[in-house]
């Protein structure tokens, strides 16, 4: 069964109720087709329609959210709603047989299942809490990201000062194209980041640390952003997508520390 835990939590009332019931939605459709000899084939139609009108109405109602309070990663989650509602149009339940319908709705709900965790983790819960926007220096180490965990606290302190590399080079004036710079930082970045997130984990399994599965999941949303840089849109539009990439890396980092890295006990 997948858990709707703490650290999906985004503060939003009914952002939160909404994800609650994709997760109930998910963990129904698994008992169903795990539960029964045969899948009724009118039921697993019936629920795959189901999970593509919840998923538009949930998406429908974050962006307005979004709009309304002018959240600077409308545009980012708009993308990713597109590419989701794009993979659910594809699985036709018109096509469903009785002799595909358990294994086409289990790819679907397996499919939904890793998707929603990701989303959650490397979008949602950054949602209202763009913390670093008050702040007269953004890219500040400062002592309310310290988890009184040495190893974590030095390495969070390289990723927040790589982020501020990427920064000043792309805003470093007189220069044209800064294209091979950027690449050689970005690639420390997801470096650094791989390492510090095994660190990280090795550190959480060592103490017995009960969040761990959570933060695994987030880690690994953080990294797929990473993967997922578009390089024919950094060249096409430089300074545009990078400014809006590291503040997006920057939100991101200063968010999880906040709401999951400070919750790891220290020795």
């Amino acid at each position: 069964m997948y858990q709707f835990t703490d650290d999906c939590l985004t503060g939003i009332e009914i952002i939160d109720n909404e994800h609650r019931r994709l997760f109930a939605m998910i963990n129904e459709g698994i008992d169903m087709i795990h539960g029964e000899d045969k899948v009724v084939l009118a039921v697993a139609k019936n629920m795959v329609v189901q999970l593509k009108e919840y998923a538009v109405k949930h998406f429908a109602d974050e962006e307005e959210i979004m709009e309304k309070i002018g959240d600077a990663e409308l545009d980012r989650q708009r993308r990713e709603h597109d590419q989701f509602r794009a993979y659910m149009d594809s699985h036709d339940e018109s096509q469903l047989t009785e002799e595909n319908a358990r294994q086409k709705v289990e790819e679907l709900l397996l499919y939904l299942a890793k998707w929603l965790y990701s989303h959650i983790l490397g979008s949602d819960i950054m949602i209202s809490h763009n913390i670093n926007k008050s702040e007269g220096e953004p890219f500040a180490f400062t002592d309310k990201y310290l988890t009184g965990i040495e190893l974590v606290d030095e390495e969070h302190r390289v990723l927040f000062d790589i982020i501020r590399q990427t920064n000043d080079t792309i805003n470093e004036e007189f220069v044209h194209d800064k294209y091979d710079r950027i690449m050689e930082i970005i690639g420390e970045l997801k470096d650094y980041t791989v390492k510090h997130f095994g660190d990280e984990e090795e550190y959480m399994e060592s103490i017995g640390y009960e969040g761990l599965e959570a933060q695994k999941a987030a880690h690994m949303a953080f990294v797929d952003k990473l993967n997922g840089i578009n390089y024919d849109n950094m060249d096409d539009n430089q300074q545009e997508y990078l400014n809006d990439l590291v503040e997006y890396l920057l939100n991101w980092l200063s968010t999880h520390i906040l709401k999951m890295d400070k919750r790891i006990p220290t020795k």
